[in-house]
């Protein structure tokens, strides 16, 4: 009789703990049965904004239920981010976060959320070059001849960002190691407010993304100098590189990606994941990528988990190397 006891007893146990499961997985299958968040840790009208509107959009057609979007700027894109890292892990809420998050991993003295722990890797979004552009109104065409105006003019030329600690910061410090200029740094809550203070003349010049940036430009609202990547851009094939301006050794790349609260069902990823593959597999947003100059995202998720820790490591070594830290 003890013998027979001993399978009933475990099949006992492997039932309840079965129903105990049952529930979430049936919750993960029937995803999604509502409005999913997108919160967008930057100001409206900045490089993130730009590319998660049409993305939401698109998202929300494959999906099935709207993607709703939620600016949640400031601190450089860390206040949105602490705020989906503490979100409940229920498939309904998502950072689109961005190459910055890696690098605040070095730069912020203290983080309320850890970006490997508490956030999980979805895929990517998006990856663009960045560019310089400046005030229309400042006499240079070109990448020297704005070097030689920051170094006659000393003091009085200011270069505005998406805020501290973020990568179109820290490419204004290099821009200023490797030039010998003094740009002074003028941080903003995303690269919207800094784009707005270079139309209006507020800063002189800013490092943005080229797909923000590319109304501006084609409206001839800001002038673009350079584009920080190996090659020039198909669809601004008039912008040189910064290497063909005169400036070597100095690339820099934007890249928006998908992130969930930590312990969110491997099943929500894998769905959301192969949710925005399929996205970006129309010709509309495709299309839509194109004119920004961007290339577009939805990678699997293991290799987007890969490329942010090569990211964060880069980085790290960028902000250590300039003794850059963010209280």
């Amino acid at each position: 009789m003890t013998m027979g006891k001993g399978p009933a007893r475990r099949a006992a146990i492997v039932g309840a703990a079965a129903s105990l499961l049952l529930p979430g997985m049936v919750r993960a299958q029937a995803w999604p049965t509502r409005a999913i968040t997108l919160v967008i840790p930057f100001a409206p009208g900045g490089g993130t904004d730009t590319f998660a509107r049409p993305f939401a959009a698109k998202l929300s057609q494959e999906l099935g239920q709207q993607v709703v979007i939620d600016n949640r700027a400031g601190a450089g894109g860390t206040v949105g981010a602490a705020m989906v890292a503490k979100a409940k892990p229920d498939g309904y809420t998502f950072l689109l976060g961005s190459v910055h998050h890696a690098v605040a991993v070095t730069a912020y003295k203290q983080l309320s959320y850890d970006l490997q722990k508490d956030l999980a890797p979805v895929t990517s979004v998006a990856s663009v070059p960045d560019v310089l552009v400046i005030y229309p109104g400042i006499p240079a065409n070109t990448l020297q001849e704005f070097i030689a105006y920051c170094k006659a003019n000393p003091g009085k030329v200011n270069y505005g960002s998406a805020g501290l600690g973020t990568t179109r910061h820290l490419a204004g410090e290099i821009f200023n190691a490797k030039t010998g200029t003094v740009m002074t740094h003028v941080p903003y809550k995303g690269s919207g407010p800094a784009t707005a203070a270079l139309i209006s003349g507020e800063v002189t010049a800013v490092f943005e993304g080229l797909g923000s940036a590319a109304p501006y430009i084609r409206s001839g609202k800001a002038r673009a100098l350079a584009v920080f990547s190996a090659e020039r851009s198909p669809a601004f094939p008039d912008i040189p590189t910064a290497a063909q301006a005169g400036l070597t050794g100095f690339e820099s790349l934007s890249w928006y990606g998908l992130w969930a609260p930590a312990g969110t069902d491997a099943t929500v990823i894998a769905r959301m994941q192969a949710a925005v593959e399929k996205a970006f597999a129309s010709a509309d947003l495709k299309k839509a990528w194109f004119e920004q100059g961007a290339s577009p995202g939805g990678a699997p998720t293991a290799h987007f988990a890969a490329f942010v820790s090569e990211e964060i490591g880069k980085w790290g070594k960028v902000v250590r190397d300039g003794n850059i830290t963010i209280e």
